[in-house]
């Protein structure tokens, strides 16, 4: 059995999402929650918000590896900077753990999870509460989450059942 830590990136609620996966793929709901990161003060303080839960989530659920969304491009500068450095804080705090990370593309998360790379919000929600046999309406950022390590755990099976690395699974990467 393998711990997966998903994480949706997001400067003002970071989702997280952990499952654990067994060899064969098959997936089992341990945790999901948004960081909250607003009303945290400035920019800076809500990065450190952002490090610090990140830190707590990893310490009481104790992953083997993580899978974090990509950035996509935005028409507005200010919110794709800050969606970077956003990213970039939590994959600090994750590389700060040794911890192994896989980036996933929101269209390839959605094709993982949905079956096709341009679907909404709420498919990704639905799918992600079917896969997991929940049947409470997830939070977005906690379902994306959930959604990115999903992904991992399909593209990590696929990689065994191949024998090659997690790389060479997603043919893209």
């Amino acid at each position: 059995m393998t711990r997966i830590l998903g994480i949706d990136p997001g400067s003002q609620r970071t989702g997280v999402g952990i499952v654990d996966v067994d060899a064969s793929g098959r997936t089992t709901h341990v945790f999901h929650a948004p960081l909250r990161l607003l009303g945290e003060g400035d920019f800076a303080a809500r990065l450190r918000r952002l490090l610090i839960g990140l830190g707590e989530v990893i310490e009481q659920w104790q992953p083997q590896e993580v899978a974090i969304e990509r950035v996509f491009m935005s028409r507005n500068a200010d919110s794709a900077l800050k969606l970077g450095q956003a990213r970039g804080a939590a994959l600090a705090g994750v590389v700060l753990r040794d911890l192994p990370v896989s980036e996933y593309a929101a269209s390839e998360i959605k094709l993982a999870v949905v079956g096709r790379g341009g679907a909404d919000k709420a498919q990704v929600q639905h799918m992600v509460g079917a896969m997991l046999g929940l049947s409470i309406k997830l939070q977005a950022d906690a379902a994306d989450a959930l959604a990115v390590a999903i992904t991992h755990a399909h593209v990590r099976a696929t990689a065994n059942r191949l024998g090659v690395d997690v790389r060479q699974a997603w043919g893209r990467k």
